[in-house]
């Protein structure tokens, strides 16, 4: 019986070995760096242009995807001269419609939307590894209660968001 016993556990050992040393060798390597890039460390996050007659939108913009960096903590954000890479955009378009209306066909929610041309690039190389135009952020918000500040500041989140997430991701 001992016997017995003995050959199960070593079965076991046997078997759970395998099905680790299969497990791991699957996931293959990892990267923490940006966009699968080695040795991209940091970025830069310059003021983003702005094309629109939205005043305050650059200076909001570059703050929150610069937050959002730091929220993130894959990239470190700092000074160009010193930076890894860069992040550069500009901000082409921004617009504010009606998005839903009450029975009696007035405003209920209107959306704010703003357009963005973006590029990330290693400096090292100066090799361009993304660029997107008219990439878009958008954010509702409702008409008896609520101000177009508060759409914008919701569209610029996602904006951030979205660009975040493209860079760090590769999206």
């Amino acid at each position: 019986m001992k016997k017995h016993i003995f050959r199960l556990t070593i079965y076991n050992l046997l078997y759970y070995s395998i099905f680790l040393l299969l497990l791991t060798s699957a996931c293959g390597v990892y990267s923490f760096s940006g966009s699968g890039v080695s040795g991209i460390k940091t970025i830069a996050v310059p003021l983003f242009d702005n094309q629109t007659e939205q005043y305050g939108l650059r200076e909001d913009l570059t703050i929150n995807i610069a937050d959002r960096f730091v929220q993130d903590n894959t990239l470190k954000v700092v000074h160009e001269k010193i930076a890894d890479s860069i992040l550069k955009g500009t901000i082409t378009k921004y617009t504010r419609d009606a998005y839903t209306y009450d029975e009696n066909e007035n405003i209920k929610e209107y959306i704010v939307r703003i357009w963005v041309n973006a590029s990330f690039e290693e400096k090292k190389n100066n090799k361009t590894l993304w660029k997107e135009d008219n990439l878009q952020g958008w954010g509702i918000y409702s008409a008896q209660d609520e101000t177009e500040d508060l759409g914008k500041q919701r569209a610029l989140a996602k904006l951030a968001e979205d660009i975040v997430n493209k860079t760090v991701k590769g999206w």
